[in-house]
């Protein structure tokens, strides 16, 4: 399929602490002209036919970092919500978290859960903030999830299909990501929904995150629309050959 706009965009927010670091600033500053970015982003969002948008904001790897950040960047999380929450809320954004909450802090939990059940009936656009999340440790827990159930005798394990599967993911409901966007030049995923991107197209940005601006994601859109999607099968004009 050709021409159209990618309805769930994915970005993995990378380079905020090479930015700071080539301008002689601490990594928090980095941080905090990311959080800018993301106001950016999600404002420039629903103009662009964007639907869902997911944004790799902490991830399970990310508390084996030094303290100091670690504290930083939680600190910036409570703020942006503390901060944006109003304003997301006024333009029918709705709030959705994914990851693992378990062992979430109560008041990071509290802030989640309250940004959650503010904008639950919004439509505007689907704020998806991954936090706390792995792609690898989500799809184990969706396999405990499901072996519980085969225990207990809810579910028949010959029944067990991708379908199946994907609704015990924290993304159910939620459509897989047409396109994903990756910050900074590195071009991996880095443990980002390994299962709900098999078949996404992949763009990946030189500039850092804070640069990122909405002419960006602007232009990854229209680029994404010259793109022709097979998802395994073939286009007219191959078959045609």
């Amino acid at each position: 399929m050709e021409g159209s706009n990618p309805a769930h965009v994915a970005i993995i927010m990378d380079g905020n602490g090479r930015w700071a670091k080539s301008r002689g600033l601490p990594r928090l500053a980095g941080h905090r002209a990311g959080v800018e970015a993301l106001r950016q982003t999600v404002r420039a969002a629903p103009g662009l036919g964007i639907s869902y948008l997911t944004v790799y904001a902490f991830s399970s790897e990310n508390w084996s970092r030094p303290k100091s950040e670690v504290s930083d960047l939680l600190g910036l999380l409570k703020l942006f919500i503390r901060r944006d929450l109003a304003e997301l809320h006024q333009n029918g954004v709705r709030v959705t978290v994914i990851g693992d909450r378990t062992s979430l802090q109560p008041d990071i939990r509290g802030l989640l859960e309250e940004a959650e059940s503010l904008t639950a009936l919004n439509d505007a656009l689907t704020l998806v903030i991954a936090f706390n999340y792995g792609g690898r440790d989500e799809i184990a827990r969706a396999a405990r999830k499901l072996a519980q159930s085969a225990v207990r005798g809810e579910i028949d394990p010959e029944e067990i299909n991708p379908e199946i599967f994907a609704a015990a993911l924290d993304t159910t409901g939620i459509p897989d990501p047409d396109l994903v966007i990756r910050t900074s030049g590195e071009l991996r995923l880095s443990n980002f929904l390994l299962w709900q991107a098999a078949y996404s197209e992949l763009a990946f940005l030189p500039c850092y995150w804070p640069d990122f601006s909405a002419e960006h994601l602007a232009e990854a859109v229209r680029d994404f629309g010259r793109r022709e999607r097979r998802f395994g099968g073939l286009t007219a004009q191959d078959v045609a050959l």
